[in-house]
């Protein structure tokens, strides 16, 4: 849930990229980090394991700029992917106002895609909340690979409700800002 300072005319929204290991999660955060003027940032924080996978979360508080004369700061998160830590994933959902799910788009990794979606499902109705009724987009990564599935059968299999989709290449930087983009705006709405 965004936190609304009305002394200091602030809304700070969460923002929470899920998926499987290695979907790219983490590249979204450290293009966007990389490519945002420095002042309108904070400190980017990864806690990685030995094999380079993000343990706990990536934390990136951005300023998008003033809605209605308040300043908006939308922090940024990643879940650990692998299966073993959903306590940490559950936890960072916690107090979410919108989510990107990052899929890979490799034909070997749609079971492990699905997995995660009916995880993502599953952690947010043990805070009542219907992946339906949030601010939600998907973004399918990895579109530069010989070995990916089709737009059609990633849609079919991990997007039944039609939510907003973006094709991307997050280490090229393609598709990172558009989906950014698109979720920020759904959170936005849903504040008004």
């Amino acid at each position: 849930m965004s936190m609304i300072n009305y002394a200091s005319r602030e809304i700070n929204c969460k923002i929470v990229y899920y998926g499987p290991g290695l979907c790219g999660k983490t590249t979204n955060l450290e293009y966007i980090f990389e490519k945002v003027a420095p002042n309108t940032r904070g400190k980017l924080i990864s806690l990685a394991t030995e094999t380079e996978r993000t343990l706990f979360f990536d934390f990136l508080p951005v300023d998008l700029g003033a809605i209605r004369g308040f300043k908006t700061r939308f922090h940024l998160y990643t879940v650990p992917g692998q299966v073993y830590y959903n306590a940490s994933r559950k936890l960072i959902l916690k107090g979410v106002d919108g989510v990107v799910f990052v899929g890979d788009s490799q034909v070997e990794r749609l079971d492990a895609n699905i997995e995660s979606m009916h995880n993502l499902y599953e952690n947010l109705s043990e805070y009542g909340l219907d992946l339906r009724e949030i601010p939600f987009v998907i973004q399918y990564n990895k579109r530069d690979l010989p070995n990916t599935s089709s737009l059609q059968e990633l849609e079919a299999q991990l997007n039944p409700n039609r939510v907003p989709h973006f094709e991307a290449v997050a280490v090229r930087g393609i598709g990172v800002f558009d989906t950014l983009k698109a979720v920020s705006k759904l959170v936005i709405k849903s504040l008004s």
